[in-house]
Formats: structure tokens, sequence, C-alpha cells
């Protein structure tokens, strides 16, 4: 009988475990960018792919997500791969993922359980721990049935089961009350990241602040703007961890440069949640700089996946400028700043790799904030 697994989704590194990817086709126009991002977002985990299974439906099928006969033919893909996790690239409900699992007799996840994953590996920060853990715990508490008293570890075992308790009621409470702690020990950092927010306005010092679809360049962009030496890479969240540097421009006083996670299609809500103090760093911010990929096909359509992230954390009315970047990868693309018929500065294009039109940048930077005094 297999048995659920309630732990990581994913073997640690050096474990190459054999999964099965299932991405349906419900009508969308954008089929093929949704599986390639899919299959980065997999890679990213070190997992070996054995196969991918393809179908199209109208709607989910209530029980199985997949209908009886594709997930026969899913069956047979991971007892000919001897795949140990089927991970379907939509949301399942919980008794969906059972009745899969049943079925199947390996564990299933769907995107959100994939994505929640990816971020508790990349997570350096205590602050980042704290949100992701909160985030997993709220996404698993639906799908609590056995096997949670791991959690008893916390605190120590003794004294916590009460008298006529079942083990699932055993296991709620555990959740629940390290959900709790969670919750405190969040309200703690953001009490300090509110003050530091707070110094930052009574010294009228302005947020610039770095949005974007994920793996657009925001960290390397950051990286050029104010000499850090930010984590940065060619994958998806690369980075988790706010960070703030400030940037001395010719003419204006320093501005501070935040450099936030990136967002992706259908982010997952307990995410945006969790990530709320993160995230006000955006919603606080005097300028949004929207980094995007000026060669990606699918490019405004990524522009309106943020746009929904930053309507849900009630950033929409901060403004934006839009940072073309990746210049250096298109073939017949020069710096340059676009303006509306107004003169207002609407797009810059650059590239943060090779630091051609940097300078733009900062000279833009510099007209948006022309009553700034040099220090």
């Amino acid at each position: 009988m297999f048995e659920r697994h309630t732990g990581a989704a994913f073997a640690e590194k050096g474990e190459k475990e054999q999964v099965v990817l299932v991405h349906l086709n419900f009508n969308q126009r954008d089929f093929e960018d949704i599986e390639q991002e899919f299959i980065e977002l997999v890679n990213s985990t070190g997992v070996k792919i054995s196969t991918i299974i393809h179908g199209k439906r109208r709607v989910p099928d209530a029980k199985l997500f997949a209908g009886k006969g594709k997930v026969e033919e899913i069956r047979e893909a991971v007892v000919a791969a001897d795949a140990v996790l089927v991970m379907f690239n939509h949301d399942l409900s919980p008794s969906q993922e059972r009745n899969l699992e049943a079925v199947l007799e390996c564990r299933v996840i769907g995107r959100t359980g994939l994505i929640l994953d990816i971020f508790a590996r990349r997570a350096r920060s205590h602050e980042g721990k704290l949100q992701v853990e909160l985030a997993q715990l709220g996404h698993m508490s639906t799908r609590l049935v056995r096997g949670w008293t791991h959690l008893e570890r916390q605190k120590g075992g003794i004294g916590l089961r009460g008298p006529g308790e079942t083990q699932l009621e055993t296991d709620r409470r555990l959740l629940n009350n390290r959900v709790k702690t969670l919750k405190k020990r969040l309200a703690k950092v953001m009490s300090q990241r509110d003050q530091g927010r707070r110094s930052r306005q009574r010294a009228e010092v302005p947020v610039v602040s770095l949005v974007g679809y994920t793996n657009m360049g925001k960290s390397t962009l950051f990286n050029r703007m104010t000499s850090s030496d930010v984590y940065a890479d060619n994958r998806l969240f690369a980075t988790l961890d706010p960070t703030l540097r400030r940037v001395k421009l010719m003419n204006t006083q320093a501005l501070v440069m935040a450099d936030t996670v990136g967002f992706i299609r259908d982010l997952p809500h307990s995410l945006v949640e969790s990530f709320r103090s993160t995230l006000d760093e955006t919603r606080d911010a005097a300028l949004l700089l929207h980094v995007v990929d000026a060669g990606a096909s699918d490019r405004d359509n990524l522009i309106g996946h943020v746009d929904k992230v930053l309507a849900q954390i009630k950033a929409s009315d901060v403004p934006q400028l839009i940072i073309c970047n990746k210049i250096d990868k298109l073939a017949d693309h020069v710096p340059r700043i676009d303006r509306n018929e107004d003169g207002k500065v609407i797009c810059v294009w650059l590239s943060a790799q090779t630091g051609e039109g940097l300078d733009l940048l900062r000279q833009v930077l510099q007209e948006y904030f022309p009553e700034r005094v040099a220090e």
C-alpha cells in the first residue's frame, strides 16, 4: 500500500528522482509557453523528467482531474519509468491528489506544491524561511490526513497529546500551534521592517523597487546599479529575499533600490499572503522599475501577469517604468529611451548583463526625482 508522503516534494540533491509530468490543455492560447515554464520549474528542482503526458479537456474531471483513460496512461508511464512522483501543471484539490495517489501508487503534487517546494529550497534569510514555511503549512493543512507528528519535534512531544484525542485531531492542533508561532515571529520581523520604512520616509529617501516576472534579470540590474553582489542566476526564483541598497545619482540625493521576488503565472495566493511584508516594499515605493525580457515573444502577456499580482498587493497605483532588458540578445536593438507624446518616459532599453544603457536609466531616474538636492 502506498503511504502518503507529507514532507518535501523532492529528494535532496544527489538523488535523481524519476518524475512524470502532466500538462493538459484547457483551450489555452499560450499552452506552449506555459509548458516551457513548467519544465523550467521542474528542472530547477534537480529531478529527472522521464516523460510529459499531454491531453485536452474542456473542464477538469471532479474525481481524478484528468479522467480515467488519461490517468491509466499516466499510470503506465509511471510503471515504465519506475517514477516516484507525478507532477501536474495544474492546481489539484486535496481529494483529487488523494484519489490520484491511490490509483498511481506514487506521490502526486500540483503546481502550487511545486512552487512552494522551490521557494523552500531558495529561501536564505530568517524572514524568507518563516514566510515559506507558513505558506507550506497553509497549503498542506487542507491535505491533512495523517503523518503530521513530525511537528512535535518543534517543541518536544511530551504532554502535547490530550486525553481522548484522535491522531488527526492531535496533528491539526500541532499544525495550528506551529502556524501561530510562525505568525508571531513574522510579526516581529514585519515590525522591524516597518521601522526601517518609516525611517526612510522621515528622511525623504525615495524607494525605487524592481519588479517583474521571474528570471527577467532584476538581480543583475540591481547589482549593476548598486555595485552589489546579490545572487543572480539564469533560473526561476533565484531571488526570494528582498535586498535594499542606496543608489547615488549625479544631481540628486541617494535613492534606495529594492530587489524583490519575481512573479509568475498564477502565483499561489498563499505565497502572496505569506510574502506580504516583503512585497510591502513594492507597494510603498515611489517608483516601480518593471523589468521585462525585450526579446520575449509573450512579453505583453507576462507584463499582464505581473500587473495582476501588483493589484493583489494593492500596488497598482504606484508609478511604473518599463525596463526592456536583455537587448544584448537582440540583433538590431541599441540602448534608447522611449517617451510618449507628452515627453514622459515610458520605457528604457538596456542590457543589465553588459551594462549597455545603464547611463540612460540613471538619466531617467534623475529626471524622475528632479527636486532632490545633492547632498
